[in-house]
């Protein structure tokens, strides 16, 4: 973790083992696929499957499109009100000072996801599991099998609105200002089709696409000095920055990594290309 400036939203797989009977930490398996659909951009299978095949001992299990969105709202995995982020919480056993452990199989931006609703929500507190379920299972470290065991209930309280979420309103404004990064976390070949009504990008995005930021060996975050790099290349690093992929998802991963190197002014837009491809009101950049 050499580098970062706040490493301690990242925890390594040792760390977590010798805390699973801490009663002070909980943690959530956040995993979700999305499946090819031919009537839509994707169907949301949140993971219990996997989960109860095998997860993180002591862990639960976090439906992040029910448990951590607003089920209301037209797009999938939306901001939830804080009432209800705030009750969801509390059912996992999570108080204002329950040090919560975030993962997912796969890739790691399910589980950044909801450390970021976490910030938004203004708890610290918490972590992603470096390298996730595949590192953990292949150093074979302790899991179970099941349903999981739900922990007592807690009392959990939001202490902030940080405005970490924003809407179409604010990328708009920002498209035509060299002074705001707005930074594309989708794979290339996720915008050049039409998984979410039209094919491109936001004019004028920068783009480093989440898995980039991975050790594909590994899973794990790749080393401080490299993601600064990466970060620098496309001009992340020196201005604000508003995330955007197809979700709001993969964004927290860029998300994450830039607050680990100390950026102060990072936003996601939580709608992205769901919304923004869609509405042909909105210019999308196709080269």
């Amino acid at each position: 973790m050499t580098g970062f400036v706040h490493p301690e939203f990242l925890v390594e797989t040792d760390w977590l083992e010798q805390n699973l009977t801490n009663p002070d930490v909980v943690v959530l398996d956040c995993t979700v696929h999305l499946k090819p659909n031919p009537q839509g951009p994707y169907t949301v299978v949140p993971g219990i499957a996997d989960f109860e095949q095998g997860h993180i001992a002591g862990a639960q299990f976090c439906n992040v499109a029910r448990d951590v969105s607003d089920t209301s709202h037209k797009f999938h995995f939306m901001r939830p009100n804080p009432a209800a982020f705030a009750a969801s919480m509390g059912r996992f056993g999570i108080g204002n000072q329950t040090r919560v452990i975030t993962y997912s199989t796969g890739n790691p931006w399910w589980a950044s996801r909801v450390w970021w609703l976490l910030r938004e929500f203004g708890h610290d507190n918490a972590a992603v599991l470096n390298g996730g379920w595949q590192k953990w299972s292949r150093e074979a470290r302790p899991t179970e099998t099941g349903a999981g065991k739900s922990r007592t209930p807690a009392t959990f309280s939001v202490q902030a609105e940080r405005g970490l979420l924003v809407g179409r309103d604010e990328v708009v404004a920002a498209m035509g200002d060299g002074a705001v990064c707005t930074l594309n976390a989708l794979m290339p070949a996720q915008h050049a089709g039409s998984t979410y009504g039209r094919p491109g990008q936001i004019p004028g995005s920068a783009v480093l696409p989440a898995a980039h930021l991975l050790d594909p060996a590994t899973n794990t975050f790749l080393p401080a000095d490299e993601l600064r790099a990466k970060f620098a290349a496309v001009g992340a690093l020196d201005r604000p920055v508003i995330a955007y992929c197809g979700g709001g998802i993969a964004a927290s991963a860029d998300a994450l990594a830039l607050i680990m190197l100390g950026h102060t002014n990072v936003k996601i837009y939580d709608a992205s290309l769901s919304e923004w491809a869609k509405d042909t009101s909105l210019p999308m950049e196709t080269a």
